[in-house]
Parts: C-alpha cells; sequence; structure tokens
C-alpha cells in the first residue's frame, strides 16, 4: 500500500490524542480511521473528528469495532461478546493520506494476546507519540517510546499537549531520541476553526510527511 499514513497513539488515555488526531486529519486533508472505538457515551471519538477537523463525511472511515463499555478494548470485547479478529484491523485503503488513532496508550490490550504496540509494530507505519505536559510525563513517554522502539515501530516524534513545558518536553526528546513535533496548547474555545488555527501555529505540517 502506498497511501501516506500516520499513526496516533498516546502515553495514556485522555491524553488528548482525539483532539490531536481531528487537527492532523485537518491539516492532512486525510481520511481518519480509529479500529477500536471502546465506549459511545456521550460520541465516539469519529464523532468527535467528524466535529473538529473540518472534513467532509466521507472521510470519516467506520470503525471495524465499536464497543459499548468504556475500558480497555480486550475487556470490551468480552463484555459486549465480540471476538477481535485481527484480519479485521487491516488498514483501510484509501486515495491520499491516512491518520490513524489507537485507543488509549501503546500497552493497552486490544485482544488478551494482542497490544495496539504489535498493531502497529504489524502495520509498520510510522506513529505519532501524543503526551500531555503535566507531572509523570517524561516517565510515561520515555516508556511508550522504549516500547515501541523494542518492537521496531518507527517513531516519528512526540506531540505535546498541554500548558508549555520546555524542561520535560526537551528531556523527552533528548533521552528518548525522537523529535519533538510541537505543543497543542488547551484552548478556551475548541471548534474546527481555533484548532487549525492552534496547529498551524505551533505544528510544521511538513514533519508529517
Amino acid at each position: 500500500m502506498t497511501t501516506p499514513t500516520v499513526i496516533v497513539t498516546g502515553t495514556d488515555t485522555d491524553v488528548g490524542k482525539t483532539v490531536f488526531s481531528a487537527a492532523l486529519a485537518g491539516a492532512m486533508r486525510a481520511h481518519y480511521w480509529k479500529p477500536v472505538q471502546a465506549g459511545l457515551d456521550p460520541r465516539s471519538d469519529a464523532d468527535s473528528v467528524a466535529a473538529l477537523s473540518g472534513l467532509p463525511a466521507s472521510y470519516i472511515l467506520p470503525e471495524a469495532y465499536r464497543l459499548a463499555t468504556p475500558c480497555s478494548p480486550h475487556r470490551a470485547a468480552a463484555i459486549d461478546g465480540v471476538t477481535i479478529e485481527l484480519d479485521r484491523l487491516a488498514l483501510p485503503a484509501v486515495t491520499g493520506p491516512l491518520v490513524v488513532e489507537g485507543a488509549g496508550g501503546v500497552l493497552v490490550p486490544i485482544t488478551p494476546d494482542l497490544l495496539f504496540a504489535d498493531l502497529f509494530a504489524h502495520w509498520a507505519r510510522p506513529v505519532v507519540l501524543v503526551a500531555r505536559t503535566g507531572l509523570g510525563t517524561i516517565n510515561h513517554s520515555l516508556l511508550s517510546i522504549e516500547a515501541l522502539r523494542a518492537r521496531g515501530v518507527p517513531i516519528l516524534g512526540v506531540a505535546f499537549i498541554g500548558e508549555s513545558e520546555p524542561d520535560s518536553e526537551a528531556t523527552i526528546a533528548r533521552i528518548g531520541k525522537v523529535p519533538r513535533l510541537g505543543r497543542l496548547p488547551r484552548l478556551q474555545t475548541l471548534d474546527a476553526a481555533t484548532l487549525a488555527a492552534a496547529f498551524a501555529e505551533h505544528f510544521d505540517l511538513a514533519a508529517f510527511r
């Protein structure tokens, strides 16, 4: 497959992966795909990306699995009585760029025997690690980088979310030997226009191509 693809993962849940994915997909005019959605209340991540990216509805691809319970996919699937199969998690063929968002952190289980980091290794596409800038981010980020690198996953760099923490951001980039791609600040008003403007101000789109 020759489609340019960027995988977005995170150091933990609720670090800002979906907002960043919306910003990146919108800036790249890329299709967006979340292969496994666990938890649908109040809305799915695909719904959030549809609202925040400014992309046509056709660019938001349906999930391979939509699970009701907001927890690790392996557990949500068990609760829902669903068996997650690897062949349904093949990257979709689209025309143009594709942004793919994982669930939770790097080592979240998709099935009892398959972690997201293993799936990323199977896909062999570059990964952006989204990390918050708050306390604990150095440890969480470096552990995530080690887990990805141990599986041979190509790391495009780290995208930070939150208030500026120059020392933490520089430390992660230096010790982890990864590029600092930029930092998305918390926005008082979050909509497609403010998100696009913030991404354009704080990131160089060329770094993702």
